[in-house]
């Protein structure tokens, strides 16, 4: 079987399975990826003609190694690509497409992840007091959607699926419709995002409650270009994503309680292991425990 059929029935199984068109879009770049570098070497792409040693040759060479702009992968993007091959050629021998493995002797590389990128306590009060002076309602919108995300630690695609009804304003909870791994699950609201909310919504009963110009729930794109050109008014010259919001919340949260299990319960992270990123030890608060 050639190899971007099987990517096409890979892609069919992993949707079945639930899994999400993050995932799926990412095995595709890099299963393609692969492709285009075995067109290269005139290798016949069939799948069965795939072995550990070409594997191994593909992610040694730049193909592989480098990023479009010339620059060496992160650590992490490389180990997501290794992750990518292994499940992909799992797969393809255990539906039948290939005798063994090729894929058996890939190992993860050991590498520390990235400190996670929060917006510092400045940039949110900038970011903040900027979306506060803003004048009609996509202003308005943008700041009860980044308020909302700074103030519980949402992602962003929890926040774009909500809808007015999902807001219990007499209870502070939101009702989250979409998570990741779709485990539909409450979320208690502080009270000052509580009472932004109530201003925001003012007395709307349904629809989506972050709408683009359309009536229907903002895309997740639109709402980059709307972090970033906020963050340019505000003066933040960094590239901030919608992301680092959720970092900003659990940096702040780690900070006022010290306490892990909290901030991973309101993550709503499965593993305690995702949540210790937050809790890295810094020099100050080291030379401080030391009595330096």
């Amino acid at each position: 079987m050639n190899l971007n059929d099987a990517l096409s029935k890979y892609l069919t199984q992993i949707r079945a399975d639930g899994r999400s068109d993050h995932t799926a879009g990412q095995y595709r770049r890099h299963i393609t990826l692969l492709a285009m570098w075995l067109e290269g070497r005139h290798h016949s792409g069939e799948v069965e003609a795939i072995d550990h040693e070409t594997l191994a040759a593909f992610l040694s060479s730049p193909a592989a190694r480098t990023r479009p702009d010339g620059k060496t992968k992160k650590a992490t993007s490389a180990n997501a690509m290794r992750t990518s091959l292994r499940t992909f050629f799992r797969y393809a021998h255990e539906a039948g497409y290939t005798r063994s493995n090729p894929a058996r002797l890939i190992r993860r590389a050991l590498c520390v992840p990235p400190p996670p990128r929060a917006m510092s306590d400045d940039e949110v009060g900038r970011l903040l007091l900027t979306l506060s002076k803003g004048v009609g309602p996509e202003p308005k919108r943008d700041h009860a959607l980044f308020a909302l995300m700074l103030g519980s630690g949402i992602r962003l695609g929890s926040a774009l699926a909500l809808e007015v009804g999902d807001v219990d304003l007499e209870h502070g909870e939101l009702q989250l419709r979409r998570t990741k791994g779709d485990a539909p699950t409450s979320v208690p609201l502080a009270r000052a995002v509580r009472d932004h909310l109530r201003g925001y919504i003012n007395g709307r009963a349904a629809g989506a409650l972050f709408p683009g110009r359309n009536g229907w729930a903002m895309c997740a794109r639109h709402v980059q270009r709307r972090l970033a050109l906020w963050c340019n008014r505000a003066g933040i010259e960094r590239h901030v994503k919608p992301h680092d919001l959720r970092h900003s919340f659990a940096i702040s949260l780690y900070r006022r309680t010290r306490d892990l299990l909290l901030v991973q319960a309101a993550l709503r992270h499965r593993s305690i292991v995702s949540t210790t990123v937050y809790a890295r030890t810094t020099d100050d608060s080291l030379r401080e425990a030391v009595g330096g």
